[in-house]
């Protein structure tokens, strides 16, 4: 489905709602998060300020409590008509959306948020890197330009990962991933253990699988409850790529053990050269092909200003 923007607002699947509408959603959602805390949970090159917590994601925590609640008692209800009396079902939440666009700031605070509401004191985080293939495998398949693309991750392990906490199972093993290395870390794992809600966060989350021999097969975003889609303009991410990557070279790409350390020396014109070919020949292609088209599937969708400030929200109607 193409999403027109232009489009009559009684024929768009969105609410659409200005920042200031969003922000008065709020209610009496109290402010749980400090500046320290902020702190901790923004990434390297998100300047998000605490003025966006309150107005952009307190309303967003409120909504999500709610619909939580809603389910879990579903699934209460469906429990006592089965007469099954053990069982959990995790709330699952993807955060999709383009290389540099937020989506790990995004991630970590709707975690913290959630996680201070009565009903869902666990809340846990996992992000689809890695579920990357590990690179030694993506060089063997000449696919290290097209590492983020679709191709590049082991969807099977995934889609099992998402099933078996989906189901109620305990302690899910998770591959774990160094952005240090730039590869998936052999033998470490991250265990979920029945959360009540499960963030996943990726490019990718929200693609639909292709059709095999005139089979559907299943997708990411089948396990998901609710998907938030980070939007902004290709100018804008360019740029908030290329900022990042600058920012990269004065600190992580400056460790020894970073797979990034060559570019650790460049100056800045060669820089900037060499951070805008990377975002052309993979980011921009990858957004393109692969994410962009898949933002018509999100539940919300949160778009960004040049600025980095969330300037408006559309909410998909029920």
């Amino acid at each position: 489905m193409i999403v027109d923007d232009n489009a009559p607002a009684a024929l768009s699947p969105y609410r659409r709602f200005t920042r200031a509408e969003w922000a008065s959603l709020r209610a009496d959602t109290p402010l749980t998060l400090t500046i320290d805390d902020l702190t901790r949970l923004k990434s390297l090159d998100d300047p998000i300020q605490l003025e966006e917590v309150i107005e952009i994601y307190l309303p967003l925590s409120r909504l999500l409590a709610l619909y939580v609640a809603a389910t879990q008692g579903l699934f209460k209800a469906t429990q006592r008509f089965l007469g099954a009396e053990d069982g959990k079902m995790p709330y699952i939440i993807g955060v999709a959306g383009s290389v540099a666009v937020g989506k790990s700031t995004t991630a970590r605070i709707l975690k913290a948020l959630l996680s201070r509401w009565p009903n869902t004191p666990k809340v846990e985080l996992v992000t689809t890197d890695g579920f990357l293939f590990p690179n030694a495998v993506l060089e063997r398949e000449g696919l290290m330009d097209k590492k983020g693309f679709p191709e590049s991750y082991d969807n099977r392990a995934l889609l099992r990962f998402l099933s078996a906490v989906k189901a109620g199972q305990r302690n899910v093993a998770a591959p774990v991933y160094s952005h240090l290395t730039y590869d998936v870390v052999d033998g470490e794992y991250f265990h979920v253990d029945r959360p009540d809600i499960l963030i996943v966060e990726g490019v990718n989350v929200l693609l639909a699988s292709r059709p095999r021999d005139g089979r559907e097969i299943p997708f990411v975003s089948d396990f998901f409850d609710f998907s938030v889609y980070l939007h902004a303009g290709e100018d804008v991410l360019e740029q908030w790529y290329v900022d990042r990557f600058r920012r990269l070279r004065e600190t992580a790409f400056r460790d020894p053990r970073s797979y990034f350390k060559k570019y650790a020396d460049l100056d800045d014109e060669e820089t900037i050269r060499v951070a805008k070919d990377i975002w052309t020949r993979i980011n921009l292609e990858n957004l393109r092909k692969n994410i962009s088209p898949t933002r018509p599937r999100a539940s919300l969708v949160l778009t960004k200003g040049a600025d980095h400030r969330i300037e408006e929200v559309a909410l998909r109607k029920l």
